[in-house]
C-alpha cells in the first residue's frame, strides 16, 4: 500500500516534487492510517463482537447515544465523521455497551455509505444478537459535501434505520427518538 501511495503522490505532484515537499515517509504513514484506523473494520467480525452477549430476561429498550464515529465514503474516498445513536429491544440476550461501539466501528471502518452503515448496524443486532428490533440514527459531516462538489461546510447528513419492533411499534420508536432528541438538546 505504501508503494501505491508513493506512486499516487508522484502522479499527483509535478516531477520530483514529492521529495522536495518534505513528503518522505508519507506513503508509510498514509498506509498505516488506512490499515490501522480508517479501514480496520474489514478485520472485525460482527458475529464475534456480539458473541459475548449475556442472557437477559429484559425486554425493554436499550439505547446508547452520542457515539462518535468516522468512516470513509466509497465514492470519493473522503472521510465522514459524526455521531451515532443505537438502540435495540432484547430478545433474550443483551450486549455490553462497549460491544455496541465496537459493532458500529466494525461497519463504519469500511468503505461504506452512511445509509448502508445505519442498516448494517441495525440488521446485525437483529440477526446476530437476536434483538426483537433495532435502530441506528447517524448524524454526520460528509467531506464529499463539505470539501468538494457543493462545498457546504455546515451541511450534515442524517440517516436512520428501524428494524423489527422498532420499525413497527410507534411507542418504542418514539421513546428512542425522545432519547436522541434529549441528547441533542443537551449537546
Amino acid at each position: 500500500m505504501a508503494d501505491a501511495v508513493a506512486r499516487f503522490l508522484d502522479a499527483l505532484l509535478p516531477g520530483g516534487e514529492r521529495h522536495a515537499a518534505g513528503l518522505d515517509g508519507t506513503p508509510e504513514r498514509v498506509a498505516e492510517a488506512w490499515i490501522e484506523d480508517l479501514l480496520d473494520g474489514y478485520r472485525r467480525d460482527p458475529v464475534a463482537i456480539l458473541a459475548e452477549a449475556m442472557p437477559s430476561g429484559g425486554r425493554d429498550l436499550v439505547a446508547v447515544t452520542g457515539i462518535d464515529f468516522h468512516s470513509v465514503c466509497p465514492h470519493h474516498l473522503l472521510p465522514s465523521r459524526g455521531v451515532a445513536h443505537v438502540a435495540y429491544v432484547p430478545g433474550g440476550k443483551v450486549a455490553g455497551f462497549g460491544q455496541i461501539v465496537r459493532l458500529l466501528d466494525c461497519f463504519a471502518h469500511r468503505l461504506v455509505l452512511e445509509e448502508d452503515l445505519a442498516r448494517q448496524v441495525a440488521q446485525a443486532l437483529v440477526s446476530h444478537l437476536g434483538a426483537r428490533g433495532a435502530a441506528c440514527i447517524l448524524d454526520a459531516e460528509q467531506a464529499c459535501l463539505t470539501m468538494r462538489g457543493e462545498r457546504r461546510r455546515a451541511a450534515r447528513a442524517h440517516v436512520q434505520c428501524f428494524q423489527g419492533a422498532l420499525e413497527t411499534d410507534a411507542r418504542l420508536q418514539r421513546r428512542f427518538l425522545e432519547l436522541v432528541g434529549a441528547r441533542r438538546r443537551k449537546g
